[in-house]
C-alpha cells in the first residue's frame, strides 16, 4: 500500500520542480508525476495552484527565517538586510519572486523574525505604524525589483533572449536617445543597482518616516 501522502511533501516537490519548469509550467499534474501519484491525490490537500503558492510561499519564509533572529543595532541596518536577504532568498528558486508575490501565508512561522525587525524601529522612536510603511516599502521594492530581475535571468549566468541592450538600442529611434542609452542600465549589473535602491529607500525613510529626535540608547 502507498504511503500517505504529505503535504510537506508536496511543497517540497513544486519547490524542487520550479527551477526545472518555471511557475509557467509547474502544474498540479506535474507535481503529481514526479510524485508517482494521480492529480486528483493532490487536491485533497490544496483545491487549486494558487493555494499550492500559498503553501509554497509560506515555505519559502519559513526558511529564509529560520535559525536565531539578531537583528542588528540599527533600523537602517535591519531594513537593509532585511531587503538583501530576500532578494538571496527569492534569486534561490526559479521565478521565486512571482510565486512571492500577491501569496498569502499559510501560517504565522514569519511572526518572530518580524517582530524583531518592527522592535528596532520602535526602539529608535518610530509610530508602529511608519514601521510598518517602511518595512513594506523595501519588501515591496525588494519584489518588484527580483521580478525585473528574474525577467532577464531566469536562471544564474543566463540572459533571456529578449532583453539585449544593443538590439533594444538599435530598435529605437535616433531622436530618443537617452531612451536608447538607457538599457544598458535598465537590464544590468543588478547588484550595483539593488544596493542603490536599497539606499535610496533607506533615505526615503530617514526624510519622511524617522523620528525627529532619535531615541537614546
Amino acid at each position: 500500500m502507498a504511503p500517505k501522502l504529505d503535504p510537506a511533501q508536496v511543497v517540497d516537490t513544486a519547490l524542487r520542480l520550479l527551477d526545472e519548469t518555471g511557475l509557467d509550467g509547474l502544474t498540479l499534474r506535474r507535481i503529481a508525476t514526479e510524485l508517482d501519484v494521480k492529480a486528483p491525490a493532490l487536491y485533497w490537500h490544496f483545491a487549486n495552484k494558487q493555494a499550492l503558492l500559498d503553501a509554497m510561499a509560506t515555505e519559502m519564509l519559513r526558511r529564509m527565517s529560520a535559525g536565531p533572529v539578531t537583528p542588528p543595532d540599527t533600523w537602517q541596518e535591519a531594513l537593509a538586510l532585511t531587503c538583501r536577504g530576500l532578494r538571496t532568498a527569492l534569486l534561490g528558486y526559479r521565478d521565486g519572486a512571482k510565486v512571492f508575490s500577491g501569496t498569502r501565508l499559510t501560517d504565522h512561522g514569519h511572526a518572530g523574525a518580524q517582530h524583531a525587525l518592527l522592535a528596532v524601529f520602535t526602539r529608535s522612536g518610530f509610530e508602529l505604524a511608519d514601521a510598518v510603511q517602511a518595512f513594506t516599502t523595501g519588501y515591496a521594492y525588494t519584489i518588484g525589483f527580483v521580478i525585473e530581475e528574474q525577467a532577464i535571468h531566469p536562471v544564474p549566468g543566463e540572459r533571456s533572449p529578449g532583453y539585449d541592450p544593443e538590439r533594444r538600442a538599435a530598435a529605437i529611434d535616433p531622436a530618443h536617445e537617452l531612451a536608447a542609452a538607457a538599457g544598458q542600465d535598465i537590464f544590468g549589473d543588478f547588484d550595483r543597482r539593488f544596493e542603490r535602491g536599497v539606499a535610496i529607500v533607506v533615505a526615503g525613510v530617514e526624510s519622511v518616516l524617522a523620528p525627529s529626535t532619535p531615541v537614546s540608547p
